[in-house]
Parts: C-alpha cells; sequence; structure tokens
C-alpha cells in the first residue's frame, strides 16, 4: 500500500504551484523540505535517476513539460515504480478533465485540481481511486452539483 508524504507542484523557475502534505509536520519542516528539495530536484539533468533520498523518506519527481510533480514517500512501505505511476496517472487526469492541461491551468483552477487530487489519493497519503474515468466522473458530478448551486443562489 502506498503511503505518499507529500506532493509537491514546482515549476522550472522554482515556484511552488501546488502542495499537499499527507503527513502532520511543523510549518518549519514543510518550509524546509521546500527549500531543500526544490534546488536540487531542479539542479537533475533529465537522464538521471528519479528517486532520490531525503532524510528520513525518498522523493521520486516526474517531470512533465514545465512542471516537476515532487512526491515524498515512506521508504520501507512504498513502491517508487507505483510513485511514478500515480505521478503519471494524476497528470493524465488533469489532461483529460483540461484538455492538454499546462501550468495556467493549474494556476487559475487549482481548486479543480485540488479535487482531481483528493479523488484520487486520501488524506492519509493512501491511493483513494486508480480509474482515471472513475475520478473523472466524480469531479464532473462535483461540477454540476457546484453549477447548480450556484444557479439556485442567483434564482433565490
Amino acid at each position: 500500500m502506498t503511503q505518499l508524504k507529500y506532493l509537491l507542484l514546482v515549476s522550472r523557475q522554482g515556484k511552488i504551484r501546488l502542495k499537499k502534505w499527507y503527513t502532520a509536520m511543523s510549518a518549519g519542516e514543510k518550509a524546509k523540505i521546500v527549500k531543500d528539495l526544490t534546488p536540487t530536484i531542479l539542479a537533475r539533468k533529465p537522464k538521471m535517476c528519479n528517486i532520490i533520498e531525503y532524510n528520513d523518506h525518498k522523493v521520486v519527481y516526474k517531470r512533465y513539460a514545465s512542471l516537476y510533480f515532487i512526491v515524498g514517500m515512506t521508504p520501507d512501505v512504498d513502491n517508487e515504480l507505483l510513485t511514478l505511476e500515480i505521478i503519471h496517472r494524476f497528470v493524465e487526469t488533469m489532461d483529460t478533465y483540461f484538455g492538454n492541461v499546462c501550468e495556467l491551468d493549474i494556476i487559475f483552477n487549482f481548486s479543480k485540481v485540488y479535487d482531481i487530487l483528493n479523488e484520487m489519493i486520501m488524506c492519509d497519503g493512501s491511493i483513494a481511486e486508480s480509474s482515471r474515468k472513475e475520478v473523472l466522473h466524480h469531479v464532473t458530478v462535483m461540477d454540476t452539483m457546484e453549477s447548480n448551486d450556484n444557479l439556485e443562489r442567483v434564482l433565490s
């Protein structure tokens, strides 16, 4: 069973575009992780291994276009290749939802990105749903409910 500690989306310029923490940490610990990992991963060459060790856990990352998807995982429990597959499935799901997702989609629609992520990964960092079709169905239902709620507010 996969147990994620955190997921970060970082641009090539080193700006955090999205972060989700699945393990309780102090603000200082979170800031240190971001501060340490961002330049380390950005400096790595494309042909280098996508798995690095950091303190007490492993970090798996993958670059898609101008974004780095960085995942911290528990070393004893997790499978690094499964974590890479989770990253890929997350990107595929966003790509289907947004239609060729880009960094601006994530910036301007971050709440939808969090919805997709929350449908895929539970709050403790374990996988909730791996089917892209199911995740998209749930997010679409949420969109419909949200638009109906907004319509009711306008009409009342």
